[in-house]
């Protein structure tokens, strides 16, 4: 073996395990959707330079159309940032009810995504938030509320709508839980 093929062996060796451990960033791989209500973390920086992000937090996990409440651990390359309104992002399941990788929007670069792994602690409620303040209700109450307001963030209803008023009743409230 030559020189040269043992380098392009080597080196084959070297890139192959590399490639096999990146995760893919087309949104199209993320069949999942995570509305994240809120976290606490750590940034690490070298030569001020944001390196790492690890903490804790709180989020509402849409899998086969069922909402289901996550506690989480991260570890992401950026900051991890909450969702905005009612505002999801792709994940998938890495470890089924164990580790999500969640897809997460690149500050300022359209299309462009960075992955982050979740270690989640499955929940048998729903989280909402009402007034600023987090609370649960069980899934199917939350899944009553989603088919009333027609949000369903898994196949592209993003922003719930107001429920139409019954007969003979006034308007419908203004402030709908949001998830």
């Amino acid at each position: 073996m030559t020189f040269v093929s043992r380098a392009l062996l080597a080196a084959s060796l070297v890139a192959v395990p590399v490639l096999a451990c990146a995760e893919s960033h087309n949104p199209a791989d993320y069949p999942l959707r995570l509305h994240i209500f809120g976290r606490n973390q750590t940034t690490f920086y070298q030569n001020r330079q944001a390196e790492e992000s690890k903490g804790e937090g709180r989020a509402n996990l849409f899998e086969n159309g069922e909402p289901r409440g996550i506690d989480f651990q991260f570890e992401c390359d950026k900051r991890l940032q909450v969702s905005s309104g009612f505002e999801t992002f792709p994940a998938k399941w890495k470890k089924p009810n164990q580790e999500l990788v969640v897809l997460l929007p690149e500050f300022g670069k359209p299309g462009s995504y960075d992955t982050c792994r979740f270690k989640v602690e499955m929940k048998d409620f729903a989280y909402f938030m009402r007034d600023g303040r987090l609370g649960s209700e069980p899934t199917a109450a939350f899944k009553q509320w989603m088919v009333k307001h027609e949000y369903d963030p898994e196949h592209g209803k993003n922003t719930p709508v107001a429920a139409a008023p019954a007969a003979g009743v006034g308007s419908a409230p203004a402030g709908a839980a949001q998830p």
